[in-house]
C-alpha cells in the first residue's frame, strides 16, 4: 500500500554520487575555509549568543547586514534566507504550484536540480533548449511562460554548468513579457559581477535567489537567500516554518558577512586562476574550453573526454562529468580552486592528450 503523494511512487530517491580524491575539482566549492577566516570574531560573537532562545538580535542583524550587502535600496523585509539556494528555489517552487498541471519555464542544459526541487513539490518542469551558443530562444520562452499552466520562469545567470551569461536585455524582456514570477538564480554572481537587483523596483515579479556557497566559500554552511519585493519575500515566508534557520548558521553568515573582505579578495583571485587556467587550456591541443563568469570552466577533449574522465581520477582529480544533455555530450566541468590544484590539473592533461597523440601516430 502506497501512503504518499501518488507521483512519489515511482520516482528513485535522489543520490549524489562523486569520487573522493585528493583535488576536488568536481563541485564548484572552494579551499577558503570560512570559518578558519573568521573563527576569532565569530566566537567572540557566539559569546553573546545563546542557543536555548527561539529568538535573538541576530536575525535582525544579520536581515540589514544582507539588505546593506546586496545595496541598491534593498530593505531588510525584501531578504528571506534558508538552508542554502537550493532551499530558497524548493520553497518558491511550493509557493508558486497551483495544481498537478503548474509547471516551471527554465533553460536546458542549465541547473540540474531545477527539475528535482520542482518534482519534489509536485511542479513540473518544461525546457527551452539552449543552442550551440549556449543562447535560448526568446519567442520559444515567451511562448512558454504564455501557458496557463506556467507558474514561474526561471533563468539561471551566469549558467550552469556552461558559465555563459545571457544577454541582459533578454531577461529584461521575459520580464516585461509576462507578469509571472520571473526567478533569476545568482548563485555565481560574484564572479561574473552582474546583476539584476537594481531591477527590483521597475520589476514587481522580479526574485533573486543568491548563495553562500560561491564566492562566501560556505557550501557546507548551507545558506542561501532570496531578494524580491516584500509583497514576494512574503508569500514565500507563508510556506516555511517559522523557524528555518538556526542561530547558529545565522550567526556565522553574519560573521562572515562583516568580513565580507576576506571572500571578497578571495573571489577576485579565482577570477584571475580561471582566466589563467582558461589560456592555458586553450593552448592544449585537442582541447575546447568554453570562457566562463562562474569559478568553473566547460571543456571537452572530443571522444576522448570519458578516458581523459578517468585518467584525472587516477591522478587523484576529481571533475564533473556533465555529458549526459545532448548539448553537452562529451563535455568536462571543472572547478578552479587553487594555483597547486590547476598546475596538477594542466599537467595531468598534457600528459593524456600528449600520450593520446603518441598512440595515434
Amino acid at each position: 500500500m502506497h501512503r504518499f503523494r501518488s507521483d512519489l511512487k515511482d520516482r528513485k530517491v535522489a543520490h549524489i554520487t562523486v569520487p573522493l580524491k585528493r583535488r576536488m575539482m568536481c563541485l564548484n566549492e572552494s579551499v577558503l575555509d570560512p570559518y578558519q577566516s573568521v573563527r576569532e570574531a565569530f566566537l567572540l560573537r557566539m559569546d553573546q549568543v545563546h542557543l536555548n532562545r527561539y529568538f535573538s538580535e541576530v536575525s535582525v542583524e544579520l536581515a540589514q547586514e544582507l539588505a546593506d550587502y546586496v545595496g541598491h535600496g534593498v530593505t531588510p523585509d525584501m531578504v528571506v534566507w534558508g538552508n542554502g539556494a537550493d532551499d530558497m528555489l524548493y520553497h518558491v517552487f511550493m509557493a508558486v504550484r497551483e495544481n498537478d498541471r503548474s509547471f516551471l519555464a527554465a533553460m536546458s542544459p542549465s541547473y540540474f536540480d531545477y527539475k528535482c526541487y520542482a518534482n519534489a513539490v509536485g511542479l513540473q518542469a518544461r525546457f527551452v533548449p539552449l543552442d550551440e551558443h549556449f543562447d535560448f530562444d526568446l519567442a520559444a520562452y515567451l511562448a512558454l511562460a504564455a501557458d496557463p499552466d506556467c507558474k514561474l520562469c526561471v533563468v539561471c545567470q551566469p549558467n550552469n554548468p556552461t558559465g555563459n551569461l545571457f544577454d541582459e536585455e533578454k531577461i529584461l524582456a521575459i520580464l516585461r513579457g509576462t507578469t509571472k514570477p520571473v526567478l533569476v538564480d545568482e548563485a555565481y554572481f560574484e564572479f561574473a559581477g552582474q546583476t539584476l537587483v537594481s531591477k527590483l523596483d521597475e520589476f514587481p515579479n522580479l526574485m533573486v535567489v543568491r548563495s553562500f556557497s560561491k564566492s562566501f566559500s560556505a557550501a557546507g554552511l548551507r545558506f542561501g537567500y532570496l531578494v524580491s519585493q516584500r509583497e514576494n519575500t512574503d508569500q514565500v515566508r507563508k510556506v516555511m516554518t517559522f523557524f528555518h534557520s538556526s542561530i547558529f548558521i545565522q550567526t556565522l553568515a553574519l560573521t562572515m558577512l562583516e568580513h565580507r573582505a576576506v571572500f571578497i579578495e578571495h573571489t577576485r583571485r579565482v577570477c584571475e586562476m580561471r582566466d589563467e587556467l582558461l589560456a592555458a587550456m586553450c593552448q592544449i591541443p585537442g582541447l575546447r574550453v568554453w570562457p566562463s563568469h562562474t569559478n568553473f570552466l566547460l571543456f571537452s577533449a572530443g571522444d576522448c573526454s570519458a578516458a581523459l574522465h578517468l585518467h584525472l581520477q587516477d591522478c587523484g582529480i576529481a571533475v564533473r562529468d556533465v555529458g549526459a544533455h545532448p548539448r553537452l555530450a562529451e563535455c568536462l566541468r571543472v572547478t578552479v580552486t587553487s594555483e597547486d590544484d590547476n598546475r596538477v590539473f594542466l599537467k595531468s592533461m598534457r600528459t593524456f592528450l600528449d600520450g593520446k597523440d603518441k598512440r595515434r601516430t
